[in-house]
C-alpha cells in the first residue's frame, strides 16, 4: 500500500478540526491518535472522515506515535508521515516530503525548521541547535533539526526497530536506533507556520529537554 498520515493529539480541540480538514485534501489515509484528551478532541475527529484511535489516559506523544505506527503496519502501509496537531506544520509540504524521501531512499526524512530556530523560546531554541549539531557529529546524518515532529518514516524502519520511550524523547530514540541499524536518515527544509493563537503546546521545556538529552547520551 501507499502512505498514511498520523497525528498524535492531546487536548487539541482548538486546532484539530482545521488540521484534519486540510489534510483530507490529499486523499491520503489519515489516523488521529487521541492520547487521553479531556477536551472535545476525539468528538471533533469523529465528525470527520478520518480514522481515530483513543488512549484511555494520557501516556505521552511517544506512546501515541507507537500506537499509530502499529496501526500503519497492521494495515500494510509502506510509509508514514507524522504531523503535530497544533497546526504549525506546513501541510502543503507533504507531497515534497514523500517525494524527497522516496527519491533519496530515506527511512526517516525530517522537515527541518532550522531557519526559524531563533523564533523559538530560549531552552528549546538552544537544544534544537545543539541537539542537531550533536546528532550530526555522532551519526554523520545530514540533518539540521533533530526534533521536528513533521517526518516521513518507512515501514521498513518501523518494522526493524523496537521503540520504548513514551514521551517526546521517542523522536530522538528512533533517530539513534536508525543510526545503529544502518538506516538512511535525512532532512529537507520546510518552514513552520506562524502560530495563530489557537494551538497549544504540551512540550515541557525542562523535563522534556532533559529526557531528550539523556536519550542521546545513552547512545554515545
Amino acid at each position: 500500500m501507499g502512505i498514511c498520515i498520523i497525528i498524535p493529539a492531546y487536548n487539541a480541540d482548538n486546532s484539530i478540526t482545521a488540521v484534519v480538514e486540510e489534510l483530507l485534501q490529499f486523499n491520503i489515509p489519515l489516523l488521529v491518535v487521541d492520547d487521553g484528551s479531556t477536551d472535545t478532541t476525539a468528538a471533533r475527529v469523529e465528525r470527520l472522515p478520518a480514522n481515530l484511535l483513543r488512549h484511555r489516559a494520557n501516556q505521552g506523544k511517544g506512546a501515541a506515535l507507537k500506537s499509530g505506527f502499529a496501526w500503519a503496519l497492521q494495515h500494510g502501509f509502506a510509509g508514514v508521515v507524522t504531523i503535530d496537531a497544533d497546526g504549525q506544520h506546513d501541510i502543503s509540504a507533504i507531497p515534497l516530503l514523500i517525494a524527497t524521501a522516496r527519491g533519496r531512499g530515506c527511512d526517516i526524512l525530517l522537515a527541518s525548521r532550522y531557519a526559524q530556530f531563533e523564533q523559538m523560546a530560549g531552552l528549546r531554541r538552544w537544544w534544537n541547535r545543539f541537539g542537531a549539531w550533536c546528532m550530526r557529529k555522532l551519526t554523520g546524518f545530514d540533518i539540521s533539526d533533530s526534533q521536528s515532529g513533521f517526518r516521513y518514516y518507512s515501514a521498513r524502519l518501523l518494522r526493524g526497530v523496537s521503540l520504548v520511550a513514551n514521551g517526546y524523547h521517542l523522536e530522538m530514540e528512533v533517530l539513534l536506533k536508525a543510526w545503529r541499524g544502518g538506516y538512511q536518515v535525512g532532512s529537507v527544509p520546510v518552514a513552520a507556520r506562524v502560530a495563530d493563537g489557537r494551538a497549544t503546546s504540551h512540550y515541557r521545556p525542562v523535563r522534556d529537554t532533559w529526557q531528550i538529552c539523556m536519550t542521546f547520551l545513552r547512545y554515545m
